[in-house]
């Protein structure tokens, strides 16, 4: 995902019954540089966030086939990580309040302005890429779930089997994500400063790391080489580098 100015662009799933609805908000957010995949019911958005990599969802609660609550549980249940800025009816604050309590991220009240949708996903996108606030023992990014109390990461549906230092390694830099660190900078901070090997230990680290994340089933991509300068985490779909 490249940076805009004012956004963090990615790729967002549109899911309403209503094709009008549907069109407007793909004008808006293509405008504003998001991609957009656009679903017409339940059950076609839940195949589409199980084979495709998406940066948000915007999901209307009202859906046929399978309805919105019930999408919102699978998204929970398969990614932790997930953004979702849910639609709701002007009366449904019960809806609103359980769509909040099952782990929505933001609603917008129907009828609503596009431009306040876009800048609400946005905001959305902003605090998902911020990283975890003070305190979170959780590192969330899209397709991957990094649980630094357990020492525990998840990639897609898949628990990664990572050596101890693997695992600092991917921490520190999905703590930082979209900086890039020199390898000494990241024999400093995650090794330490009485660590007496030599710096290429990094390369070695990073590439085991690379393949384990490459062989889950995460549709993303996360280990960035910067040539001359070291290494960065961004997510990235796989899809753009096929």
């Amino acid at each position: 995902m490249s940076d805009g100015p004012g956004a963090l662009p990615g790729r967002i799933l549109i899911v309403d019954d209503d094709p009008h609805i549907r069109e407007l908000c793909r004008l808006y957010l293509a405008h504003a540089g998001y991609q957009t995949a656009e679903a017409g019911d339940g059950r076609e958005a839940i195949n589409r966030v199980d084979r495709e990599a998406f940066d948000l969802v915007v999901l209307d609660l009202m859906l046929p086939e399978v309805d919105g609550f019930d999408v919102l549980a699978h998204i929970r249940d398969r990614d932790d990580w997930l953004p979702v800025v849910m639609l709701t009816a002007m009366g449904d604050e019960e809806d609103r309040i359980l769509g909040l309590e099952m782990g929505a991220d933001d609603y917008m009240i129907k009828p609503f302005s596009p431009k306040e949708l876009v800048a609400r996903v946005k905001a959305v996108l902003r605090r998902a890429a911020a990283g975890p606030p003070p305190g979170s023992s959780r590192i969330r990014h899209p397709g991957l779930l990094i649980d630094m109390e357990e020492r525990v990461v998840q990639a897609g549906e898949d628990r990664l089997a990572l050596t101890p230092r693997e695992f600092d390694l991917l921490c520190f830099l999905a703590r930082h994500p979209k900086q890039i660190f020199s390898r000494d900078h990241l024999l400093d901070r995650v090794w330490g400063l009485d660590f007496e090997g030599d710096n290429r230990t990094v390369d070695v680290h990073v590439t085991r790391l690379r393949q384990k994340l490459l062989a889950s089933s995460s549709p993303y991509e996360y280990l960035d080489t910067v040539w001359g300068r070291g290494y960065r985490f961004q997510p990235e779909p796989r899809s753009k580098h096929e």
